[in-house]
């Protein structure tokens, strides 16, 4: 298992220490490591997913209202 030091705020550490008290920091740490890391991932998911979504959107064209109103129309039919 690896060591990791981080210097945090006097406060911080108070009161991480006084909500997790009696439990295994170093677990809790891990897991909250390991949420970051899943956080990051869905962030950049995300933004790759938008910028698919744009570069798409502008090699297409544009459509009209009379267009979506005469699809709507079909659908109804």
């Amino acid at each position: 298992m690896a060591t990791v030091n981080f210097s945090i705020p006097d406060k911080v550490k108070q009161v991480f220490n006084a909500a997790f008290a009696g439990r295994n920091k170093s677990a809790i740490i891990a897991e909250l490591m390991l949420r970051a890391v899943e956080e990051q991932r869905a962030r950049e998911s995300r933004a790759k997913a938008i910028d698919r979504l744009l570069a798409r959107r502008s090699a297409k064209r544009p459509v009209t209202d009379a267009n979506i109103r005469a699809a709507r129309e079909q659908l109804r039919a």
